[in-house]
């Protein structure tokens, strides 16, 4: 890899990252209305670094190349790979790999992603190197992680980007988080944000419920957790979080996420269910999103 990359990339991972990132999240979607279609007129910290990684892959076309581009995004934003933390030892594994978002307008929220994604990755690496110290120090032992990120919507409208962490050591575990991003109004999408109200956390819920004994009925391989209750086996699942994981399709749909062992046994790894619009209709602000 070329010395101006690594030049850059020293230089955007030695800028501190502010403790306050969902501030600056909420404070990049109020200001969206605002932009001129500029550059926001003044960015620090976490803007900064950012600034000077975008402007590294905009100015030249040798530091893109140095880059592993994904499925180009729109005419405008894109989505690169924009660092990998990588050990490949007999009992240690890691690979890392980091997102970064480019070319939007709202260069504010931009940069608090693209820092989010580096932090979250930081601390993985972190406490993968803590691990594997700690158990070269006790005799040894196995220790692996493996995560990196899906593009789950690109649309003219919609980008959902989705960041995956799997334990690939014993009873694995997997993680997803997901980002839903208006691109043509340049704001982060909440799933509070898409509903008049907190009805919609009965909704859903009800719904997945309706789903999941469907698919036991149907299909002797889906199980999700139950309890006997007077001799009768029920359902044993919590209401969805008021921020549970989701992301919008490229139907438009909503798709609610759990994470392995949330919501059923391992084998069946992270569940999904699509939520049927005409179920929320009633609580939806609007059609803007969902369809």
């Amino acid at each position: 890899m070329n010395e101006q990359l690594e030049q850059l990339k020293s230089k955007y991972k030695s800028t501190p990252i502010p403790d306050e990132l969902d501030f600056v999240v909420k404070r990049a979607i109020k200001q969206s209305k605002k932009r001129s279609g500029g550059w926001v007129k003044s960015l620090v910290g976490v803007g900064a670094a950012a600034m000077i990684f975008v402007t590294g892959i905009n100015a030249s076309p040798t530091f893109a190349k140095a880059l592993s581009d994904v499925p180009y995004v729109g005419s405008l934003v894109k989505v690169l790979t924009f660092t990998e933390f990588k050990v490949d030892e007999e009992t240690a594994k890691a690979d890392i790999k980091v997102p970064a978002i480019t070319n939007m307008e709202n260069k504010t929220l931009e940069a608090a992603l693209n820092n989010k994604y580096l932090e979250e990755s930081k601390k993985l690496y972190s406490d993968f190197t803590t691990e594997m110290k700690e158990l070269k120090k006790n005799g040894g032992g196995h220790t692996g992680v493996d995560s990196g990120y899906e593009v789950k919507t690109d649309n003219d409208q919609i980008l959902a980007i989705g960041r995956y962490v799997v334990n690939t050591v014993g009873s694995s575990s997997t993680t997803f988080k997901y980002d839903t991003i208006d691109k043509k109004n340049q704001i982060l999408i909440t799933l509070p944000s898409l509903f008049k109200d907190d009805s919609y956390i009965k909704l859903i819920s009800e719904n997945i419920k309706e789903q999941m004994r469907q698919q036991m009925k149907t299909d002797p391989d889906k199980t999700y957790w139950t309890t006997d209750i007077d001799g009768k086996s029920e359902l044993d699942i919590d209401p969805i979080k008021k921020d549970q994981s989701f992301y919008i399709n490229n139907e438009g749909k909503l798709v609610i996420s759990f994470d392995k062992y949330e919501v059923a046994p391992g084998y069946m790894g992270v569940v999904e269910f699509i939520i049927p619009t005409h179920v929320i209709a009633d609580a939806l602000v609007s059609n803007a999103y969902i369809k």
